[in-house]
This record gives C-alpha cells, structure tokens and sequence, in this order.
C-alpha cells in the first residue's frame, strides 16, 4: 500500500510532534495493520515526562506506544493463516529466534529483541499503520474487538506474573498497587479460581475499581497499617503477594505479608535498580522470590480468556483519546495520575 500516514513523534523530554510518513512496506513475512486501538502505558509516560526509560535513552526521535490492535490491510507474499479484514493483536516484541533463550522458549528474554518504543529496537505504534511479522500477530475472535485486542498487552504480564507465582485454588493473595497491571492481575487471579484477594494503593479510585472487580478488601495505604492488617489474617499472612506498582515502600513490604511457604512476584519496577530488601524475613519463611520481565507464549492464552468471558478486559479503561489528541492524552495522564486507571487511543 502506498501513500503517507500520519505519526506522533516524541522529540524531547515534555515534547511531541506530528509528523508525516511513509505507510511501511510489507515485508514477506509481514503484516500491514491498521491501528483501531492502542493502549498508553506506564513506560510511554516515563519516556514522556523523563526522556528516558531507565538505561533507555532515546538518541534521537522515538515513537511511542506499544500496545496495539488493529485490523490487516495488506497480507505478506509468504504469510498463511491471514487475511485482509481479520481483526488482531500484536505482540510488541519481536525475538530474534536463534539465540538460547528463544530455543528454549523464553524468548522475553532474547539477547535480540527487537520491541517497540525501545530506542534503537522497533518504532512505536503512535501512528496509523504498522507492519508487524505475522507471527507475533493474533487473530481475535468475532466476539472480540480491536480495543481488546489493544488490551492483550498488559493482560499477558498478569498472566505471566500468576503463572510464575505458582498460583492454585483456594489461595490468599494481595496485591500491591491497583493501576492497570494490578488489575489485570486480580483478573487473572480470580479467572483461576483465587477469590480471596487483597489489593493495596493510596489513589481512592484506582481501589474502587478493584472493589467492582470483586476482591475481598482494598486497603488505602496511606490511611491504614496494610502490613498489620495482612499480618492478621489467618497463617499471619497471605499465599502470594505479587508487588505491580514499582514502588519501593512496596516492594520492601512484599516480604512481611507473604504467609511461611508462601511466595513473593515482583512485577512492577523500582526507579532505582539496586534497594535494599528483607532476605532474612523471606529466609526465615522460607518463601519464594519472583521476578518476571514482560511475557512469553500467552497471547494465545490471554485472547482465549477474554473471548469465553472470564476476564471482563475493557471494564479497566477510564479514558479514551481520538489519535488526532494522542499528544494532549499523553500530556493528560502525566498530570492527572489519580484520575486515570487505563487510557487508550482511538483512531
């Protein structure tokens, strides 16, 4: 397909810009996809308000967004398997399947990864097309939409998170930090047969729609003791404690709920790389210490969850933005955090 497309190009710290491209040329393994939807996250906001993202630092233009759905324009000469219409996900990250850990199936992990809107790796998703190499695209079923299949993205990180945290029925969990990764796994907890779910923040609104999702207690924690009140629970704790707001009071609270044999996932990510943590706690409970790094192999699963209606996706958006004010929406999320549960782009 020929012709110009429209992208939203971040150009400094505070600073994006509309810019006319190039619709991509398909490649013959790829797709062309026309962006319906794409998901504002966390880690856009920090490129956003920061310049940087940890150790990534752009050195040069870098477009956003990274969590997209869309519908195929245009079908690669060496793809089976799609066709122009079908409704998808993307997965973001393309891995470069040579390296051990693409062999070995945790290709999250790949020395090769090529992600978009990592600098230097894969452009972002702020724009009205992209081609994407089939393989990391999923068709979605006729009773999914476009908006969900934007949603699969952060929906994949709970999925991983509950899958590491070696999770059963009948469980106790809290869950520390209700932003969208947070919700999306109690989603997933619950879609597992875990009920008793515990979940902690300070933003009053973020709380209210875990409430609606069914939990057992939201606690405010910056009106109550949260660690006294986990500690009081039956066993002085709950099975799994899963940390998502990547906050360091957080993170060092994970290790006084977790229940003797219980286990610990750190999900979100502290700003400072290296904080001091409770080992002896943990040691003396003899819990387990997770760490996970975005997903692997669940596309498949989280779109099969969403589609039997286990997991009620869309009930986490709070905002929606036409991609004509993707600029003023990301500007909107930077300053009013308390406000905003999940954003995304409508085009």
């Amino acid at each position: 397909m020929k012709g110009k497309m429209k992208v939203a190009v971040m150009t400094a710290a505070r600073t994006m810009e509309w810019v006319e491209r190039d619709i991509p040329k398909t490649e013959k393994n790829e797709l062309l996809i026309k962006l319906e939807y794409v998901g504002i996250c966390g880690s856009d906001l920090h490129f956003f308000q920061d310049g940087r993202l940890g150790n990534w630092i752009p050195d040069g233009p870098l477009t956003l967004g990274h969590e997209p759905g869309g519908v195929v324009v245009e079908v690669g000469e060496d793809v089976e398997g799609f066709a122009i219409g079908d409704k998808v996900a993307i997965e973001p990250g393309v891995p470069c399947g040579l390296c051990e850990y693409c062999k070995g199936g945790r290709y999250n992990l790949c020395d090769h990864m090529s992600f978009m809107a990592i600098p230097n790796e894969r452009e972002g998703v702020f724009s009205e097309y992209c081609a994407h190499p089939a393989n990391m695209c999923y068709k979605l079923p006729e009773a999914m939409d476009t908006m969900e299949g934007a949603l699969i993205e952060p929906l994949a990180v709970g999925f991983h998170a509950v899958q590491k945290s070696g999770a059963k029925v009948g469980q106790t969990a809290a869950v520390l930090g209700c932003g969208c990764i947070g919700l999306v796994t109690i989603m997933v907890l619950q879609a597992c047969g875990i009920t008793e779910i515990y979940v902690i923040d300070v933003i009053e609104k973020r709380l209210k729609k875990a409430e609606q999702l069914g939990v057992a207690k939201a606690l405010r924690a910056d009106k109550v003791d949260v660690v006294e009140i986990i500690n009081s629970l039956p066993g002085g704790g709950v099975d799994l404690v899963f940390e998502t707001a990547g906050n360091v009071v957080t993170t060092l609270q994970t290790a006084k709920m977790v229940k003797k044999g219980g286990s610990v996932t750190l999900v979100g990510m502290a700003p400072a790389s290296e904080i001091t943590y409770d080992i002896g706690t943990l040691m003396s409970k003899e819990a387990e210490l997770h760490t996970v790094f975005r997903y692997r192999n669940l596309y498949p699963t989280a779109i099969a969850a969403v589609s039997q209606g286990k997991i009620p996706l869309k009930s986490i958006v709070s905002h929606v933005f036409d991609f004509k004010d993707v600029i003023e929406g990301v500007e909107f999320n930077v300053n009013n955090k308390q406000d905003v549960i999940k954003a995304v782009v409508k085009y």
